[in-house]
C-alpha cells in the first residue's frame, strides 16, 4: 500500500525549514497540539503556536536555556506565549511531560544557531526522542525533521535517523526522505514521516 505525503514546494525555493513547516501546516489546526522537540532560536516554535490556535497547545524543549530564553522572547513579542509550554531538558524525555496525542512534531538537528557548536543533538538521544513521539502521535499525525550534516557526529545520527526511517511498517507509516539537488551536499535535507489514519 502506498501512502502519499502530500506537500507544496512552491515558495521554498531550496529552504529545508520551510519545507518542513509546510509539511506540518497541512495539518494543524485550531486545537491542535505540536511539539517542536529542538526549539532553539524558537522560529520554529512560534509556526507552531501560530498553527494551533488560541485552543492549542505547543511544547517545546531544549537542553540549552538561552534558547529557551529566545524563544520566550520571540513569544512574548508575538503575543503567542499562552499557547506554548517551554520545557528545559532534552527531548528524550518528552514522554514525562506531555501525556496527551499529539498531530505534529518539529526536530531540528545540530547545534543552536549562534551558540555553542560543541553542544549538538546526539544519535542515541534523537532516536529516544522520535521513539518517544511515535508513541504520542496521532493517526494521520506528522514529524518533519530537518537533519543537518556539518556538526560533529552528524554522520552517524543522519544514519541512524534514517535506518529508523526506512525500517518503518509501511502499513502505519509513510517516510519520505527529501534532499534538495542544486544544493552542497552539506546542505541540510528532511525527513518527513506521517502515521496512517486508522
Amino acid at each position: 500500500m502506498v501512502h502519499e505525503l502530500p506537500v507544496q514546494f512552491a515558495g521554498v525555493r531550496g529552504n529545508a525549514v520551510l519545507l518542513a513547516q509546510k509539511f506540518l501546516g497541512e495539518i494543524l489546526r485550531e486545537g491542535s497540539v505540536a511539539v517542536d522537540a529542538t526549539a532553539g532560536n524558537g522560529k520554529d516554535t512560534l509556526f507552531l503556536a501560530g498553527a494551533v490556535g488560541n485552543s492549542g497547545k505547543v511544547y517545546a524543549f531544549d537542553i540549552q536555556r538561552e534558547a529557551l530564553e529566545s524563544t520566550a522572547i520571540l513569544l512574548k513579542e508575538s503575543g503567542l506565549d499562552q499557547r506554548v509550554e517551554l520545557i528545559h531538558a532534552g527531548h528524550e524525555h518528552m514522554e514525562r511531560y506531555i501525556n496527551r496525542p499529539v498531530d505534529g512534531f518539529i526536530f531540528n538537528l545540530g547545534y543552536l544557531p549562534g551558540g555553542d557548536h560543541g553542544i549538538t543533538t546526539r544519535p542515541e538521544t534523537t532516536l529516544q526522542a522520535v521513539n518517544a513521539a511515535f508513541n504520542l502521535l496521532k493517526p494521520g499525525g506528522r514529524i518533519s525533521m530537518v537533519v543537518y550534516t556539518g556538526h560533529r557526529g552528524a554522520g552517524e545520527e543522519s544514519r541512524a535517523v534514517e535506518q529508523m526511517a526506512a525500517g518503518l511498517n509501511p502499513k502505519l507509516f509513510g517516510a519520505l526522505k527529501v534532499s534538495f539537488l542544486n544544493r552542497p551536499a552539506s546542505a541540510p535535507y528532511l525527513v518527513l514521516i506521517e502515521r496512517v489514519k486508522q
